[in-house]
């Protein structure tokens, strides 16, 4: 089928698309009373104005998209108005705000320092500073993404920054202010523009979409400012974009779609599943998220602030850190109340840990549903009794036996109860566990008293515990201990055991890691709860010398052996 069009209408279309104008340009503002979410920043600006107390430099700092730029142009405007209001804002009627609007303001500079970096083009900027204005009261130089300005540049820059003159401000906007040289930091006045919260931007893209006569539902916006992450011009360019695919007549599925956005509804299906202890439709609703092209760690990221929205809600104090449309709070009300806080913080904790190791995973998706398993168990874990009496349940069934009522789901069984009778190959896997968990002997911890040991057994009980980090492989400690010098010393209340190791570190280290272990140990060993370890170290005095040269070496090994003495004797060696 072909679709023919007349020259009428394709010359209107020409014209109506040279005439469109992106909202983030259409819908600027102009003024310090339309700017979004700088209220304090704006306030400031207009007092320092109004009490006639300009700096010659200003430094605006923050996040891209949220007002750096236009808020230099509306002070520079507001400086140079023939007529401003009382709040000191621009009247927009005089020349210089005529023209500022139409781009042919000579009191108004703007400079892109990404691609006027150099030495060379601060030096025609400073050329140009000495130039008074035309029109207004003065020059301000607006030197965009100041950051990218080379270090040549910038001490090229200091002199007119620090002393320019009367007649010129620069007002400097970067995204990062960690790049800016501390002597350009020291001579301006440093404004920090915070992100925009979701509601301002909720509030701002309302208006625009009643002017552009687009009807958008509230959790539709509240999708697109959480995109835009706390940018306004983001958020303006999202808009744009989904009214581009959705038409006048915007749906929250178009959006979510467009956008690529996991929808709300899989969150909260996932919670109950979880809270249902199905893994098996918690799988599926996983299968059918990948199957739609949705990234698995963007899926792991909305479930783990699902769940922090969820223990939020729990707690009815802070209504404040949600930032959620109105029509879906009752929703998360509702899931909330069925969630323990413990369950919330549980399964927090399992999402965060699979988001961290997700990367290093072998198995990536192999890696979250092994994460949903454990969300899938967390209220009500495999093989407690609850299954375990569904499952003797059925085995009895397969044999037509009756059996009585099995325990309450939340309650596991005690071991005097009776145990099912065996029912053949049909016995489940669960109550062979619990038979075999019966049979088992269970060891009697030893018993400590209170009667005093005497020192023979408290020093045969400690020679004992070397060995043991021994066969744990753990042999510097061992070492350490079975070269410890051991003192016993008879208190009012018992006996203080102290051993002395040869360093300061590892005193430290033992008394934090281990020494409390190593009393229990050896009070296990013992059988008495009237022994007290304490760790110190071997004073330097009574640590023998230990052999540093060759010489000192060799005369320390013919002390300690007789026939190697006589054996360099004999031969007349010498010992160097």
């Amino acid at each position: 089928m072909t679709v023919r069009f007349s020259l009428r209408e394709i010359m209107l279309n020409l014209y109506v698309m040279s005439e469109y104008i992106v909202s983030a340009r259409k819908y600027r503002p102009d003024s310090f009373e339309t700017l979004i979410g700088q209220d304090t920043i704006a306030q400031t600006l207009k007092n320092s104005i109004i009490r006639g107390k300009l700096a010659h430099a200003y430094l605006f700092c923050g996040p891209r998209g949220v007002g750096k730029t236009t808020t230099a142009r509306i002070f520079a405007k507001a400086i140079n108005c023939s007529n401003p209001s009382p709040e000191m804002e621009p009247c927009g009627q005089c020349e210089s705000c005529i023209s500022f609007q139409e781009g042919r303001s000579y009191c108004i500079h703007e400079l892109d320092a990404a691609s006027n970096n150099g030495v060379e083009d601060i030096k025609n900027l400073m050329d140009q500073v000495q130039i008074p204005p035309q029109v207004g009261k003065y020059s301000v130089y607006i030197i965009d993404e100041v950051h990218m300005l080379s270090t040549a540049a910038f001490n090229a820059f200091l002199k007119t920054l620090e002393e320019p003159p009367a007649h010129a401000i620069f007002i400097l906007a970067t995204t990062e202010k960690h790049k800016i040289l501390p002597t350009i930091l020291s001579r301006c006045q440093t404004y920090d523009f915070n992100r925009i919260s979701i509601p301002d931007m909720v509030f701002n893209l309302r208006n625009i979409a009643a002017k552009e006569g687009v009807k958008i539902d509230d959790e539709s916006l509240h999708v697109i400012a959480q995109k835009a992450d706390g940018a306004m011009r983001d958020a303006l360019t999202i808009f744009d974009q989904t009214v581009a695919f959705c038409g006048t007549d915007v749906k929250y599925e178009d959006v979510i779609r467009n956008l690529g956005v996991l929808d709300y509804d899989y969150s909260f299906a996932l919670v109950d599943d979880f809270l249902a202890g199905d893994y098996g439709k918690a799988l599926l609703t996983f299968d059918e998220i990948l199957s739609k092209g949705f990234n698995a760690l963007h899926f792991c990221s909305a479930l783990s602030s699902h769940l922090r929205d969820l223990m939020v809600t729990k707690n009815g104090g802070l209504e404040a850190l949600l930032e959620l449309p109105e029509s879906l709070k009752s929703r998360y009300v509702e899931q909330a109340t069925r969630c323990s806080l413990k369950f919330l913080y549980d399964a927090l904790s399992v999402t965060t840990a699979c988001e961290a190791g997700y990367k290093q995973a072998v198995n990536p998706r192999l890696h979250i549903e092994f994460a949903l398993m454990k969300l899938s168990f967390l209220m009500k874990a495999p093989g407690t009794a609850d299954q375990i009496g569904h499952d003797v349940k059925v085995a009895a069934g397969a044999e037509g036996r009756e059996i009585s009522k099995p325990a309450e789901p939340t309650q596991a069984l005690p071991r005097e109860r009776k145990r099912p009778a065996k029912t053949g190959s049909a016995l489940s896997l669960n109550a062979i566990l619990e038979e075999e968990e019966t049979k088992k002997v269970e060891k009697k911890a030893p018993v400590i008293s209170d009667e005093m040991p005497d020192d023979e057994t408290i020093l045969s009980a400690w020679k004992a515990i070397p060995e043991e980090f021994k066969a744990m492989s753990q042999i510097r400690l061992a070492n350490t201990l079975e070269n410890a010098e051991v003192e016993i010393e008879t208190t009012g209340d018992g006996k203080t055991v102290t051993f002395k190791v040869s360093n300061e570190a590892q005193r430290k280290w033992i008394q934090e890691n281990r020494l409390l272990s190593l009393e229990g140990n050896l009070q296990k060993k013992t059988g008495s709860s009237k022994i007290r370890l304490e760790v110190g170290v071997i004073p330097m005095e009574e640590k023998e010398a230990q052999p540093y040269t060759d010489q000192e070496k060799a005369s320390a090994l013919m002390g300690q052996n007789g026939e190697l003495r006589n054996l360099v004797k004999d031969f007349g060696l010498e010992t160097r």
